[in-house]
């Protein structure tokens, strides 16, 4: 069975209701980003920090999957699909993917800031003074500006082993993330769906990229029906 493997951004998510990350103000639902997605936004005020998730995890509860999302469930019938996401929303799951790697952290996890391997399901409010079973606040398991990532090197050992590589709904200018399609072998077919598809270093000169000027809900459908006709 043929590996194909999905990285997808905030492309994806916008289509169900939920704001890209920063708008072309610099902000995030009103919020300058690094107050609220930087450690140094957190140390200055945590109240404010966890009140923005707290409205983020609210916000979630009201959107659903949309034709993108539920598209990329049917891959599977045919492919063995792995789902690299930038986006913190779990729309994937709710779809029915079942392999999907969250590189930039969840909205329904908290980690303690004393052990970044204490993690937890959270799908209600947060706030100061809840703790892990060590004592240490809990914060949200989100990457924010200035950390590191530390599921690339399981994302890049996922897209290294790619048959077929699908691009949806992301700008390919954040890295690391960004970077992840630099791995994959010339001979590799890469199919990028954004209405406004922008070619990085990576994906320059690449023989077999196929591109898709089209939103997520519109290019996903066609583009899912094509490999699974080719299968």
């Amino acid at each position: 069975m043929k590996k194909v493997v999905v990285l997808t951004g905030a492309g994806v998510s916008a289509e169900s209701g939920i704001k890209t990350f920063r708008d072309h103000n610099g902000l995030w639902e009103n919020h300058d980003v690094m107050d609220v997605a930087s450690p140094e936004g957190w140390k200055r005020n945590p109240q404010l920090v966890l009140e923005f998730y707290n409205q983020r995890r609210k916000q979630l509860k009201t959107v659903h999957p949309n034709l993108a999302h539920q598209s990329l469930v049917k891959l599977e019938e045919e492919f063995q699909v792995d789902i690299v996401t930038q986006n913190v929303d779990d729309l994937h799951e709710r779809a029915g993917s079942t392999n999907v790697l969250h590189l930039h952290g969840s909205l329904i996890k908290v980690r303690s800031v004393l052990n970044s391997q204490k993690v937890y399901d959270w799908k209600e409010d947060l706030h100061l003074g809840d703790t892990c079973d060590e004592g240490g606040q809990l914060r949200p398991h989100i990457v924010w500006f200035g950390e590191a990532v530390p599921l690339i090197q399981p994302a890049a050992a996922i897209v290294y082993e790619a048959d077929i590589i699908l691009i949806i709904g992301t700008s390919m200018q954040v890295y690391p993330a960004a970077g992840l399609v630099g791995l994959v072998q010339d001979d590799i077919p890469i199919y990028y769906i954004d209405p406004k598809p922008s070619i990085n270093h990576e994906l320059q000169g690449r023989p077999n990229l196929n591109i898709y000027e089209m939103t997520a809900t519109q290019g996903t459908p066609k583009l899912v029906e094509l490999l699974l006709k080719e299968t």
